[in-house]
């Protein structure tokens, strides 16, 4: 099988527009919750959320492409225009039919559904934009990076919840590991930082209530009280090896491993054994030939919700031990929940801190949960030069598991 590099990178995230400003703020321990302004939340009952507040679609996505787009898309378009640059793959080094992309979104364009049913309803159908379908639909994304990149070799999305990022570039992987292209554009993109977006959540009181954005995100506290909403994208360049090393391409890490599983269990809730999450990390683990003694940090799906960390710190004991050294961390107290992009973004940090041999820290444990007995990155144990393997778990709604396994 071929072996499978990464080659470029892009992210947008609530504590950071653009690939190094996320990676210098995560790992500086920065969060990027903050009070919601997209709209009144008043009535929700929820206050805080991952707020993307300083992006410009004519910057990257461009003013005509832009009005075509849903802002997931458009935060897929930006990410992606980001990584293939660092890439430096052009239409001189790959052919159109070599170059494919993968592309998720767990929601898809939920601002674009919002705004034109509150428009049917308000002022009739004959109202509703023509760009309605093509901007709403899930798979736009990696439609609009398909046409962007003129990338003719497989163009699809993965809808898998929260788990969506992640299995996105594990089937990428998959792919270029059996030849069947050179290189993929993989990730995965939200905006549902909208009313109907957090109105929904907060039905489900999944979401945090907590009104200070630095006491919001609790991954593995013991007071935790749900996740928080975020939005943006996050964007891999997963290229052959023998391809990338005969254009003397800048190699910035491999993927070498990619476990997946069902809990087969609940429609919200995750199996609270772990079972499902502990096959797919030893999956993960397996496809790389590796051992757990060999895994220097795990980064954490760790939503800040009970079941998931609970769930998640039991499933990481069943395969590592409860005595391991394994360094853990879920970054989501400093974005928020990406859903859909969550993977993609972590995948990207956890990719940036084997490359720097600095680990992002779990910010917002103030009181570890006697529970979820891991070892959490901090200040005292995040920098390691010598970090090799690295995982990142991710967990979506129906029980889909998705783990890859980073090098």
């Amino acid at each position: 099988m071929n072996r499978v590099v990464i080659t470029g990178m892009g992210a947008i995230a609530p504590n950071g527009n653009g690939l190094d400003t996320f990676v210098d703020n995560s790992l500086a321990g920065k969060v990027g919750i903050k009070p919601i302004t997209k709209f009144d939340a008043t009535k929700t009952g929820i206050t805080v959320a991952g707020e993307i507040d300083d992006f410009d679609p004519k910057a990257v996505v461009g003013k005509k492409a832009a009005r075509r787009m849903d802002l997931y898309s458009q935060y897929a378009v930006q990410t992606a225009a980001e990584a293939m640059a660092m890439s430096g793959l052009n239409e001189d080094n790959i052919k159109p039919e070599e170059l494919g992309v993968i592309y998720g979104s767990g929601i898809g364009g939920l601002t674009t559904i919002q705004e034109q049913i509150i428009k049917m309803h308000d002022k009739g159908p004959r109202r509703v934009s023509p760009f309605f379908v093509p901007m709403a639909i899930g798979n736009m994304a990696a439609g609009n990076i398909s046409i962007r990149f003129n990338a003719q070799n497989i163009s699809m999305s993965i809808v898998t919840a929260c788990a969506t990022g992640t299995h996105s570039i594990g089937q990428a992987y998959r792919e270029i590991q059996d030849g069947r292209a050179k290189a993929i554009i993989a990730g995965g993109s939200e905006a549902s930082v909208n009313e109907i977006g957090i109105s929904g959540f907060a039905a489900l009181t999944a979401l945090s209530t907590t009104k200070d954005p630095a006491k919001a995100s609790l991954p593995f506290d013991k007071d935790r009280n749900g996740f928080v909403l975020g939005e943006g994208a996050g964007t891999l360049v997963l290229e052959d090896y023998d391809h990338a090393k005969a254009r003397g391409a800048n190699i910035l890490g491999e993927v070498v491993g990619y476990g997946v599983s069902s809990d087969a269990y609940h429609i919200t809730s995750p199996d609270p054994d772990g079972k499902g999450a502990a096959r797919a990390m030893q999956l993960a683990l397996d496809d790389a030939g590796i051992q757990p003694d060999d895994v220097d940090y795990i980064n954490a799906h760790g939503t800040a919700t009970h079941a998931n960390d609970s769930g998640e710190a039991l499933a990481i004991n069943k395969v590592f031990g409860k005595d391991s050294d394994v360094l853990v961390s879920s970054t989501k107290g400093m974005t928020g929940h990406l859903l859909g992009a969550a993977g993609a973004i972590e995948a990207v940090l956890t990719v940036a801190a084997l490359q720097k041999g600095k680990l992002p820290m779990n910010v917002g444990c103030f009181n570890q949960d006697p529970d979820c007995q891991v070892n959490l990155v901090n200040q005292n144990n995040q920098d390691e030069p010598n970090a090799q393997y690295a995982l990142s778990n991710s967990f979506g709604f129906g029980g889909h598991n998705a783990v890859l396994a980073f090098k």
